[in-house]
């Protein structure tokens, strides 16, 4: 696969994702996706059971900035002292670090409250796009591009993105079912992550981030 084909890539993957978060804010700030939202909050706060709650609690933790910031920092030194790697150094840093400021900015332009109808956890800052969404989907999708290329077998390539796309669903879900979100905010989360991340990644190849 030549190198043009993969930025064409990258770069039409984040026009795609940004054309989504577009519609998912429109149709929010329309309030035109309410019935599609408590559609879904009804259906899986219907889910509700001690043990599933605890498994949601967990999922949801995993996605919290303390973990986050571990495994960033565990998978940078993986990368340095095991793989030796440099450029990809940088690329991860960059997707981890831009995803939160990313969110925080966008969080502070449309202000959308949190739901309030059926809640097992408690959150302060605003809704729109779920900052866990955001950070499960930079971190477990920047991993999943960095390891990539040293999975060499079909059958591991597929376990590594069936892994991390469950991980990320998830912990989406478990925002969901907590109630601290809206399923708009966790696939506006989504998105806003897909842009960045996509965007980063199109930067890291057209500098010559990739192995000969």
């Amino acid at each position: 696969m030549k190198l043009p084909f993969k930025l064409l890539s990258a770069y039409f993957l984040s026009i795609v994702a940004a054309i989504g978060f577009g519609v998912i804010a429109l149709l929010i700030g329309r309030n035109k996706i309410s019935v599609f939202d408590l559609s879904i909050i009804s259906t899986v706060q219907g889910w509700e059971n001690p043990a599933l709650t605890t498994v949601m609690e967990r999922f949801s933790w995993l996605g919290t900035t303390p973990v986050v910031v571990f495994l960033s920092i565990g998978i940078l030194i993986f990368l340095a002292a095991i793989l030796g790697h440099r450029k990809e150094l940088l690329l991860f840093i960059a997707i981890i670090g831009g995803a939160p400021l990313l969110n925080s900015v966008l969080k502070s332009v449309f202000r959308r409250e949190r739901p309030d109808i059926h809640r097992l956890a408690e959150e302060a800052s605003y809704s729109f796009p779920s900052g866990h969404s955001m950070a499960a989907f930079a971190l477990y999708g920047g991993l999943i591009y960095l390891l990539w290329r040293h999975v060499t077998s079909k059958a591991g390539r597929v376990l590594l993105v069936a892994l991390g796309s469950i991980i990320v669903l998830c912990i989406g879900i478990s925002r969901i079912y907590l109630g601290v979100h809206y399923p708009s905010d966790v696939i506006g989360g989504y998105l806003a992550s897909g842009v960045w991340l996509s965007l980063s990644i199109g930067i890291f190849q057209s500098m010559g981030g990739r192995r000969r």
